[in-house]
């Protein structure tokens, strides 16, 4: 299917989703790739990989934007050449990408498997979320704690920053689909809104800079 969902604040910003149902082929076809992102493609061993890259050019086409509109910077966070704000994310068969012309924002999509329960000790003190009523529940507050994580890492673009250390998500309950979040590292202090959705076993998460 093309264009699976969009989620819009018209005066903020704009989510474009899609779920990879095409084929590679198909997702080739009307897209024109800088030699950079074709040489990118080619070197994707993963056919999977190779459609979700696609599909997120034509996430960029729904959003006015070409392939040619997008850079990377030196530690691989993409921009767009007008200045807005974008941030772009891929699981399994869903991408999605975000912008916004007024602040920094960073998105991502997890599917939920309890891969999770074995690595959360890494990224949040696992500990504040045992009164959880069972393991599915506990499978999806840690995903979204995770994608809330990971979405302002990409805000932030600086590596050696510790999910588990600098990065803390405040408590919330997940009917609200809403929390805040703080950056603590070397002196810098910045705050965050995250938002999440779910859906078809996936979660969404958003982080607007505040």
């Amino acid at each position: 299917m093309p264009l699976y969902k969009t989620v819009e604040n018209s005066e903020t910003f704009q989510i474009y989703l899609w779920k990879i149902e095409e084929s590679e082929t198909w997702l080739s076809r009307d897209i024109v790739l800088t030699p950079h992102c074709q040489s990118r493609l080619e070197g994707m061993k993963s056919e999977l990989h190779r459609r979700g890259f696609l599909s997120i050019r034509h996430l960029l086409a729904q959003a006015g934007y070409t392939d040619a509109d997008l850079y990377y910077d030196e530690g691989g966070k993409p921009h767009l050449k007008d200045g807005t704000y974008i941030s772009i994310t891929h699981s399994f068969e869903f991408t999605g990408i975000i912008l916004s012309k007024k602040q920094e924002v960073g998105i991502d999509i997890e599917k939920q498997r309890d891969k999770i329960l074995r690595i959360a000790h890494r990224f949040t003190p696992v500990k504040e979320y045992r009164t959880l009523a069972n393991d599915q529940a506990l499978i999806r507050k840690l995903t979204m704690v995770w994608g809330a994580k990971e979405s302002i890492y990409k805000i932030m673009g600086i590596h050696g920053l510790s999910f588990l250390n600098h990065i803390r998500v405040a408590e919330f309950d997940m009917r609200d689909g809403h929390t805040s979040a703080e950056v603590f590292l070397k002196g810098i202090s910045r705050r965050f809104e995250v938002y999440f959705k779910e859906f078809e076993g996936f979660t969404l998460a958003y982080a607007l800079s505040v």
